[in-house]
């Protein structure tokens, strides 16, 4: 299966994307679909879902959108069965839904760190077994995990995310462990993003005085789904890294985290904010969907377009670093066949 597409008994690939009603999972389903893939889109929202749903359609691929709240064990299981009763074996399931709190650790409430870890932790483990359960007995199948640089370097005001987040890794590297141990077909890999543009900004619960935004630089969500388009294609890799930031941020981390500690200290909180005051009257995903009480929803794209990056050139060295060290190799070889040849004329 590894470097090959998911293709079930019929031909067609068929994906399941949570969170698939904005930012990172609604670019994710559109670009499955955009190769013509099955693709089951699962979120709360209803009226975003549904747009969401028209899009993979428009792009080329089938939709089947599923009003789902991921902290549910059990509706999660009951969506999985009715992806397989209308589009056939589950071949990838992608998991990226998630909600969070902007605020420090201090001002953060008890019930709202519970609501959100089920969502973001519970609603990864809820997805991933619901996958396992199909995938196991056919011995096949890949599952995504949507992580981020904050998955492995946390930084203030997000403590809720981050530790939701260093939770799906340890969770994620466990069940490697075990599919390994097991010869397993099934695989597993995680996606480690940088800051996007995605709507989270524009509804995510702050506590913050000023607009929360993403660290940046800032990428496009289309960046984050051809990254796990890529993934989900090529899951021998145990995790891919995105963007130059998230390589500089996790290496900070392994060299010298208690610099990296006080460096964030002192621009963590400027950084993720912007300069203009929030809103009181915005809409709050934490508790239910913005998506359906907005005039239109929100779409995959936030209020960044203006300095996002659309594509990621570290990534695209990543993903094609077998041919540049070809390359690579190949012009040393032929400038030092030259040099020796020059070398022969002047002798």
């Amino acid at each position: 299966m590894s470097g090959t597409r998911n293709r079930g008994a019929n031909g067609t690939e068929v994906v399941v994307v949570t969170g698939a009603s904005g930012g990172v999972g609604r670019a994710t389903a559109r670009a499955f679909g955009a190769r013509g893939a099955a693709v089951a889109l699962i979120a709360r929202g209803e009226h975003a879902l549904g747009r969401a749903a028209e899009e993979v359609r428009e792009a080329g691929g089938r939709a089947l959108p599923l009003v789902v709240d991921v902290a549910d064990a059990a509706a999660v299981d009951a969506a999985a069965d009715r992806v397989e009763e209308e589009l056939g074996p589950i071949d990838v399931w992608v998991n990226a839904a998630f909600s969070t709190v902007f605020a420090p650790v201090a001002e953060i409430r008890p019930e709202e760190l519970r609501r959100a870890t089920e969502v973001t932790y519970f609603g990864f483990v809820h997805g991933t077994q619901a996958a396992l359960r199909r995938m196991t007995p056919r011995n096949r199948g890949t599952i995504v995990q949507v992580g981020s640089a904050l998955a492995e370097r946390s930084v203030p005001l997000q403590a809720v995310y981050c530790g939701a987040k260093h939770a799906i890794q340890g969770f994620t590297e466990s069940l490697r462990c075990e599919l390994l141990h097991d010869r397993s077909g099934v695989r597993v890999t995680m996606v480690q993003m940088p800051g996007l543009n995605t709507p989270q900004f524009s509804w995510v619960l702050t506590r913050l005085p000023r607009h929360p935004r993403p660290v940046a630089p800032v990428y496009q969500p289309e960046v984050a789904a051809r990254a796990v388009l890529h993934a989900a294609d090529h899951p021998e890799r145990r995790v891919y890294w995105v963007g130059g930031s998230t390589v500089a941020t996790l290496l900070g981390q392994k060299f010298a985290p208690g610099l990296l500690d006080r460096y964030l200290a002192r621009t963590g909180y400027e950084g993720q904010q912007t300069d203009r005051p929030v809103d009181p009257s915005r809409p709050v995903n934490l508790w239910q969907p913005p998506d359906d009480t907005a005039p239109d929803d929100y779409g995959a794209h936030g209020i960044f377009d203006d300095e996002a990056h659309p594509r990621s050139v570290q990534f695209w060295m990543s993903r094609n670093r077998r041919p540049l060290a070809l390359a690579t190799a190949t012009a040393g070889a032929v400038a030092a066949a030259l040099a020796g040849g020059l070398r022969r004329r002047a002798a």
